[in-house]
């Protein structure tokens, strides 16, 4: 452990102070962020803070950490930084955040999770005085931080890019309409453009493209049904954390329940295997937070004949209309039935456009999961390297080596 680490209260070094209401005679909207527990809730015209801040949830979701880079307002249900003590800002966030576990067990409330600064303050732990170290901690840390974000900004583009090639051809037929009208198709080499129709028919959803096929979204993926996973216990061999909803909005098991490994293979989640939601809170994602059990609530969505692309972007395209029928219900959670997957229809191009489809949409899809998986990966280094940097477990230099070696 270094020499210029000393033990000291976490409020002689970051003084936390309670939010402000807003009421709803203050209620304008400006540019400036409203952070909560959650992150950024709403937009204000007056900031109560200048940045650079760190805000914690106080009420809700307690253990949440936020950095703000711009004059903010802290909502009443966060606690924020309101005075370092002359300690670099960045380092404070990243203390925080690797205290997160600490600050959720100091939880006081009953029905809503809370947290009192009170509390907080008199917690003893070691801190590094200098301000290089603590600029370099947070610069180290900060790098993986951004890598994370752009593998993360990256894959939100390729996949709009692959969503908008997917709508235009599958979905408004944008090449036929081309051809019918004279055009060649948009940003389409000539050979590809050859393989679509030039011309529709009649079908049970009206026009579709000459060759074309209309069938249910059931037709062309399998959707499993996860299982109540509690009747598998965990036998301390093996075991897998169990994917739930929470566990698929998130993206990954921290802190998920266990389940026995001697469920049937075809209820393993594995990497790039796509989960949809079908109660609560739908979604469709291609998971990529490791090997787990499907819990129910979850349908697993495979195909023998179609590429994943297919089955995915056509489940997505149908997503709205199942949360709207979700909303519809008169139940205290809404979901769907295996009815409404029979009754979203699919419109199945011939297999020369479905191959042309595939040598584009296919290599997006494979990079979408290495780079989700990438990221995974470098969360998982932050977070280790994390809980040693801020307890002087680990110097910068051994800090630089293990990250060179990843």
């Amino acid at each position: 452990m270094s020499s210029e680490w000393s033990v000291t209260t976490i409020g002689d070094q970051a003084t936390l102070q309670r939010g402000f209401d807003i009421t709803k005679a203050q209620q304008r909207t400006g540019t400036v962020p409203v952070v909560s527990s959650a992150g950024i809730s709403s937009w204000h015209d007056t900031a109560m803070v200048k940045a650079p801040g760190v805000v914690l949830g106080r009420k809700g979701v307690v253990g949440s950490v936020h950095f703000v880079e711009h004059d903010f307002w802290p909502h009443d249900t966060s606690l924020w930084v309101k005075d370092f003590h002359g300690n670099e800002p960045r380092y404070v966030y990243y203390f925080f955040r690797g205290y997160a576990r600490e600050l959720s067990a100091l939880d006081v409330g009953s029905a809503n999770p809370t947290l009192n600064r009170n509390h907080v303050h008199p917690i003893e732990v070691l801190w590094p005085s200098s301000l290089d170290e603590q600029r370099l901690i947070a610069g180290i840390l900060g790098s993986l931080d951004d890598r994370i974000t752009l593998l993360r900004e990256t894959n939100t583009t390729l996949e709009a890019i692959a969503q908008a090639l997917f709508k235009s051809w599958f979905v408004d037929f944008d090449p036929v309409h081309a051809k019918m009208q004279g055009r060649a198709p948009e940003g389409m080499e000539e050979a590809t453009a050859a393989l679509f129709p030039e011309s529709f028919e009649d079908s049970e959803l009206g026009s579709v493209p000459k060759g074309w096929h209309v069938k249910s979204l059931d037709a062309v993926a399998s959707f499993l049904n996860g299982l109540a996973l509690q009747k598998f216990p965990p036998t301390g061999d093996h075991d897998l954390p169990v994917i739930k909803i929470a566990q698929l909005r998130k993206g990954d098991t921290v802190g998920a329940d266990m389940a026995s490994r001697s469920i049937k293979p075809e209820y393993v989640v594995q990497n790039g295997d796509v989960l949809f939601s079908w109660s609560g809170s739908l979604e469709v994602e291609i998971w990529c937070g490791g090997e787990g059990a499907l819990n129910q609530h979850l349908f697993k969505v495979t195909s023998g004949i179609f590429p994943k692309w297919f089955y995915f972007f056509w489940t997505r395209q149908h997503l709205e209309h199942f949360r709207q029928v979700a909303a519809s219900k008169a139940t205290t959670i809404g979901h769907i039935q295996r009815a409404h997957l029979s009754s979203a229809k699919v419109f199945v191009p011939s297999d020369k456009v479905l191959r042309a489809a595939d040598g584009v949409l296919e290599p997006i899809m494979q990079r979408l999961i290495e780079n989700s998986l990438q990221a995974s990966n470098l969360a998982e280094l932050r977070d280790t390297v994390l809980s040693r940097l801020i307890s002087g477990q680990l110097r910068i230099t051994e800090t630089r080596t293990e990250m060179e070696s990843v």
